[in-house]
């Protein structure tokens, strides 16, 4: 039996085994310390094969999962299926900020190009700057000449508009590439991974010139 002993300014713990595994839940993105402690103690109530189950299956994810060398998104392979899916329409890419975001227009069954997935977005006050994430490599695929409209799918947000216009110009050298933009469906301030997949999926039908987006402000 484990025992919890509870003070009032933090928990502290008989099992400093169990401590370990409550601070490691505890760095995960909205796990706070009590929410760790309930899945470590779920965990321990559940047969051992359970338990060796998600952990192996975390330790596997993390040794064999990679990124596509044409898109950036996740994949098994050195080509995720989206890239080497031939059905797809190839000469358009949908620029997003992450794998969640691809994830949220894949369900909308509106888009049928290819993604570009920067990995981030420029923001300055948090020291991310255009090298720290992949627009070159956008560049040089719309080098290739096969891509013939880049559809900026960022979020509405200043560091959204911020990487927009930064992409914009740089690929300024290709007037024969169309820049689009989503249509503002997608409300100022929002993250395409918190819309609603009707409004995403219009958004994305209703497209726009970039240039139109500045040229009326």
């Amino acid at each position: 039996m484990i025992f919890v002993y509870l003070c009032t300014m933090e928990q502290e713990f008989a099992s400093t085994l169990l401590e370990n595994a409550v601070s490691e839940f505890a760095q995960l993105p909205g796990i706070g310390r009590k929410t760790a402690l309930r899945l470590v103690l779920y965990l321990l109530k559940q047969n051992e094969d359970v338990a060796t189950r998600f952990g192996e299956s975390i330790i596997k994810l993390r040794k064999e999962i990679r990124y596509c060398r044409v898109c950036h998104n996740i994949s098994e392979t050195d080509v995720c299926p989206i890239c080497s899916n031939l059905a797809r329409d190839r000469s358009t890419v949908c620029v997003v900020e992450n794998v969640k975001d691809v994830m949220s227009i894949e369900n909308t069954a509106q888009h049928h190009g290819l993604y570009h997935v920067l990995g981030g977005l420029i923001s300055p006050m948090d020291g991310i700057g255009p090298q720290d994430i992949e627009i070159e490599s956008l560049v040089e695929r719309v080098r290739s000449g096969e891509v013939k409209e880049v559809i900026l799918a960022l979020s509405a947000t200043m560091e959204g508009d911020t990487t927009n216009f930064y992409i914009y110009r740089k690929l300024a050298p290709f007037p024969d590439v169309k820049i689009t933009i989503l249509a503002r469906g997608v409300s100022v301030g929002n993250e395409i991974e918190y819309t609603d997949e009707l409004t995403l999926g219009r958004s994305i039908l209703n497209r726009t010139l970039f240039s139109d987006s500045f040229a009326r402000e």
